[in-house]
């Protein structure tokens, strides 16, 4: 007699908003981590077997087995749980975390494999010698077995080596490991680097691949039995590695490492879990570290690993450092935006056959379209906040909702012709440049770069030195090691700096230190020129004297002082309703429940929010501050509907 089973499933699809797994029967025995096919809404999902349970009192569907047998590992089954209940959010969005939407679809991929990269037929290079710096840091990193780490390198002290070499100790144990960057654009040297070193032993994964391969990449890597190194994006975290010995964070302090939406996870956190989890070490690299994390470290006394000499140390290890008040309109004589100053130095790096980096962090050709006449000014209708010129299209766009609309060339209230287009943005700064420098190649890269134009396509050509200036927003400051540039220019320092936020200043400092160690790496001498309205501005300081420590006390003091990270944990909660007075109230009310609660905690607002209207809706907040997190998930998985949240928020705006 055939004897049915039943199953709890974790069901993987974003329709599905309930917090507990699904019942579904089988005929067939299933173990803990196989990923099936379940009927949910009359469609069929995948999900994943989290454990046997005894027969239920209601009727139950049943699953069904895919093409293609699959399982995740026993660690992913535990962390699925664990975030669960650190960062509270509908199990169909955390389930999909784990497993390709895809993967019922026909692969190319079958049974067990170890297939070769293309990169196979190269020989392993040899690499240069470590630095004193290095060969100590990996000392401190043995001696202290399973502990995580900050590994804390100045910009251009070899921190990828000693990933290198901490990756290879790992593969020697027929270990698995995993590298993690914040940045798409920041893969190609990576993948490149690490496929040098370990031929054929190397998967990407990142969102840009095709959805075939992302699924044929997972796929892979669950059948793999031999060792990996896995590298990409905060998403690699949930592939199915086998055997995990290593996580390494790089550039651990980017605020692209926190996942926006549900739920809402931060990455180092993630793959803290996932470290203990699997037994693996962990490694948090960063010229900056967040003030929050290396509070917590030296709370517990977790090793932290100082890095200051330089890989390539020669000559060219220098670089000069000038400040560049933008108030003395006399220093721009040349350009309304770009200094005389830069300008020489860009120059001087065009006839040396050198490269040029020129830093802003705002997209578009003009931030501020108004009339000079009346006043008006081209806000969004759906969102009323400026829109951004681009001049490449002649068009508006809302870089919140997408709304694009002609520009004007006249005024559509006093019908002047007196149309203004202030605050510049990369755009701007392009065309600037190709006009004051007409057989210089400038190129742009920022977030409305086509695929064709984008940083990981053109990686190659700017390395070769086919790319004279480089211009960009921050994508162009993290982790690129570039042997021809020269000079670096930051148009205007401040921008962070004037958002009303508790990280604004780390945010500052932060950008400002990546950027200026694009240059003086040992490759060629290096000049930095930093345009600001705030010369005496503390970040600035502590970059100038290369002096994290008194940035770091500065900050620390704040924090404590306000009860902000890392002294509390920070949720943010958000109202949006079709009309400002509704949204007000919604979060007047949502004040009011929070505050019956037997919890403790503090409450901050409500207040607008800092971008007050969105795409026609208006957002009103609340900010709840605890020492106890518990507080936090419990308001979570009380809050009313039509209210969204974060939890470990970036920012407060």
């Amino acid at each position: 007699m055939l004897v049915m089973k039943f199953y709890e499933v974790w069901v993987s699809s974003l329709s599905f908003h309930g917090k507990e797994p699904l019942t579904y029967s089988s005929e067939a025995a299933v173990s803990v981590g196989t990923i099936v096919t379940v009927p949910l809404q009359n469609k069929l999902v995948p999900g994943i077997i989290k454990s046997e349970v005894n027969k239920p009192k209601f009727a139950t569907k049943s699953l069904s087995f895919i093409a293609q047998p699959a399982k995740t590992t026993p660690q992913q089954i535990k962390l699925m749980q664990w975030l669960s209940d650190y960062y509270p959010a509908p199990l169909g969005q955390i389930t999909s975390l784990f497993i390709p939407t895809n993967i019922d679809t026909k692969s190319r991929i079958s049974g067990k494999t170890d297939k070769p990269a293309k990169t196979s037929t190269l020989k392993p290079q040899t690499l240069p010698p470590l630095t004193k710096d290095q060969t100590n840091a990996l000392n401190q990193i043995e001696s202290k077995p399973g502990k995580s780490v900050i590994l804390h390198g100045d910009t251009g002290t070899g921190k990828t080596r000693v990933y290198i070499e901490l990756a290879k100790k790992c593969l020697e144990k027929n270990k698995s490991a995993l590298i993690l960057t914040p940045e798409i654009g920041l893969t190609p040297q990576l993948v490149e680097t690490f496929s040098k070193s370990f031929p054929g032993q190397t998967e990407v994964t990142h969102s840009n691949l095709s959805p075939a391969k992302k699924r044929d990449t997972w796929l892979s890597i669950a059948n793999r039995e031999k060792p990996v190194i896995i590298i990409g994006p905060r998403s690699a975290l949930f592939m199915p590695i086998n055997n995990l010995g290593l996580i390494v964070v790089d550039e651990f302090h980017d605020s692209a490492y926190k996942q926006e939406s549900a739920p809402h996870y931060q990455t180092t956190r993630v793959a803290a879990q996932l470290s203990k989890l699997c037994n693996a070490r962990l490694i948090l690299g960063s010229a900056t570290p967040n003030v929050a994390d290396y509070y917590t470290f030296e709370q517990k006394s977790l090793p932290i690993i100082r890095m200051t000499s330089l890989a390539i140390s020669n000559t060219n290890d220098e670089k000069d450092i000038n400040i560049i008040p933008i108030m003395g309109r006399e220093n721009f004589t040349r350009s309304a935006w770009l200094s005389n100053a830069l300008l020489d130095k860009i120059q001087t790096a065009l006839n040396d056959g050198n490269q040029s980096l020129v830093f802003l962090n705002r997209r578009g050709s003009a931030r501020v379209v108004m009339c000079q006449v009346c006043g008006w000014q081209a806000l969004c209708p759906k969102c009323d906040i400026p829109l951004t010129y681009h001049g490449d299209i002649h068009k508006l766009r809302c870089h919140t909702c997408g709304y694009k609309s002609a520009a004007p060339s006249s005024c559509p209230e006093c019908k002047a012709a007196d149309i203004i287009f202030k605050s510049t943005g990369t755009k701007a700064i392009c065309e600037e440049l190709t006009r004051i420098f007409p057989r210089a190649k400038v190129v742009r890269f920022d977030s409305d770069n086509l695929k064709n134009e984008r940083l990981d396509q053109n990686y190659q050509d700017i390395v070769d030195g086919n790319v004279d200036i480089l211009v960009g927003t921050q994508m162009l400051t993290k982790g690129l090691d570039l042997p021809k540039l020269a000079v670096v220019g930051v148009v205007t320092a401040d921008t962070a700096l004037f958002f009303p936020d508790y990280t604004a200043e780390e945010i500052t400092y932060q950008q400002l230190n990546q950027v200026v160690g694009r240059v003086g790496r040992g490759h060629a001498a290096g000049s930095v020129i930093i345009q600001t309205y705030y010369p005496e501005n503390p970040a600035l300081e502590a970059i100038v004297d290369k002096n994290y420590s008194l940035f770091y006390q500065q900050q620390i003091s704040e924090r404590e002082r306000f009860l902000f990270p890392p002294f509390s944990y920070v949720l943010k909660l958000v109202c949006g309703r079709k009309s400002y007075a509704a949204a007000e109230k919604a979060c007047r009310n949502l004040h009011t429940f929070i505050s019956t609660l037997p919890l403790s905690a503090e409450l901050i607002g409500p207040s607008p929010s800092f971008k007050q209207k969105q795409n026609n809706i208006h957002y009103w907040q609340l900010v709840v501050k605890s020492k106890e997190r518990e507080a936090l998930t419990s308001i979570i998985k009380q809050l009313p509907a039509q209210v969204s949240y974060d939890i470990d928020p970036t920012n407060l705006l």
